[in-house]
């Protein structure tokens, strides 16, 4: 049996120019004969523009693919096809770098424990100084939990699964939520609806590199936006039968409705009081109940649509 380590590109080489030999490094660490670690490049640009890093690194360990349906459900999906012999399949984007020991503490937690899915921990260093507004909401501070404290909902950026449960349950990325973001919360969330093992693991780190794109409060706004309206999406995705979707949507409702009151009586007082940290949370909280309601509405932000190349 194989231990797969994915990663996940679309025309970014000088990230993958970064981490690959990191993971290849990582890989070596926990690799035995009897189970081997190969690295997989799911590349998500139809034009492989990733192949020239893998011909750069000329390592026996990497395997490349292309994934030419655009979306990161898509992406997600081909890792899963490509990994669905191995015992083990770990999840990781290609912005980031994992910390000495990462794959190690992620495999050590998934065979002492027996969890099907185990997260790891994700901090941020940042391209440039922080926006004095985004700084002062803390935007990109993570959760941090205790190592196998159990969770029920995940991200892929720091997650290992194991794919003897993936192939019982024959779980996939649902590709509706290919451009808008979301699709990891959904599997994530119906893995854990089985009755499956999630666990943390706060030992496993990667840091996420954020570029100044992503620093400024326009950023913020709209990712805020999008984590209400893919949550509403996912909630709605849940629902079995036509009653229980507008059960979901009522809880919607009740959920995004105060966040856009209360969030707009926090930005009110820190107005009038002069606290940066109470606008700033204030307004990010208001706009993510909006894009909950708008989310239960059936609107779907899609975060990540793509430009076609001339």
């Amino acid at each position: 049996m194989t231990i797969t380590l994915s990663v996940l590109t679309f025309r970014r080489p000088e990230d993958l120019r970064a981490v690959l030999p990191m993971l290849v490094a990582q890989a070596r660490e926990v690799a035995t004969p009897a189970e081997p670690v190969e690295v997989l490049v799911v590349d998500n640009d139809p034009e492989g523009s990733g192949r020239v890093v893998l011909d750069e690194l000329a390592s026996p360990l990497v395997r490349y693919v292309v994934e030419s349906i655009p979306g990161i459900a898509a992406a997600r999906n081909r890792a899963l096809e490509e990994g669905l012999a191995s015992s083990a399949l770990v999840f990781v984007d290609d912005d980031e770098r994992p910390h000495p020991g990462w794959l190690r503490a992620l495999v050590d937690t998934w065979t002492r424990t027996g969890a099907v899915a185990v997260s790891g921990a994700v901090v941020s260093d940042f391209a440039a100084d922080l926006d004095p507004w985004v700084r002062e909401g803390g935007f990109f501070e993570r959760r941090r939990l205790a190592t196998d404290t159990p969770i029920s909902i995940a991200a892929t950026n720091n997650l290992l699964l194991d794919m003897a449960a993936i192939r019982a349950t024959g779980l996939r990325f649902d590709t509706e939520f290919g451009l808008s973001g979301g699709s990891d919360t959904l599997f994530t969330r119906r893995l854990a609806a089985t009755g499956a093992l999630m666990v943390w693991c706060d030992e496993a780190v990667v840091t996420d590199h954020v570029p100044a794109s992503r620093m400024s409060r326009d950023w913020v706004l709209r990712r805020s936006f999008r984590y209400g309206n893919s949550g509403s999406r996912v909630e709605l995705s849940l629902a079995d039968s036509v009653a229980e979707r507008w059960t979901a949507r009522a809880r919607c409702v009740a959920r995004g409705l105060p966040r856009v009151v209360v969030g707009g009586a926090r930005w009110l007082l820190g107005t009038m009081t002069g606290s940066a940290r109470n606008r700033a949370r204030g307004l990010r909280t208001a706009v993510r109940g909006a894009g909950v309601l708008v989310g239960a509405s059936g609107y779907v932000y899609q975060e990540y649509g793509r430009a076609r190349r001339s």
